[in-house]
């Protein structure tokens, strides 16, 4: 959760979100994130969608079956989307988003027995400093 939160550091104007895509030894990083929306015009550059497209384009393959995506921020339908497409193991998130999460908060996509893969989801890791760096985020908005 540290090098997501190192992550979220970097997201400058956008909303500070930070992701990493672990290998499944649980140690190498295979792509990193953060949100790039103002940065780059794109709807959909949320941290979670580049560090899943990075890991990928560094594998060589769409399946990141194994892998474990470390998020400071549940992630919101979009990007719980792309974790059930990835095939990722397990995510792994700081802050619960009780607007527009979907990972168990308002929705629970990444686990929706109608889809053909259910990653596990570890919740609150860091939460509170997570938390933390959005409210000071907002709080200059």
């Amino acid at each position: 959760m540290r090098l997501a939160l190192a992550e979220a550091g970097r997201a400058g104007a956008d909303v500070p979100v930070g992701a990493v895509v672990l290998a499944p030894d649980g140690t190498t990083v295979l792509g990193g994130g953060h949100n790039e929306r103002e940065a780059t015009g794109d709807p959909t550059a949320h941290a979670e969608v580049l560090a899943i497209r990075r890991a990928a384009a560094g594998l060589g393959q769409w399946r990141l079956s194994g892998c474990t995506l470390v998020v400071t921020l549940e992630p919101c339908t979009m990007c719980a989307g792309a974790i059930v497409q990835s095939r990722v193991d397990r995510v792994v998130y700081g802050a619960r988003d009780e607007k527009a999460g979907a990972a168990g908060s308002v929705w629970d996509v990444v686990r929706d027995r109608r889809l053909n893969h259910r990653p596990e989801v570890i919740e609150g890791v860091l939460g509170e400093e997570c938390a933390r760096l959005l409210t000071d985020f907002f709080r200059t908005r």
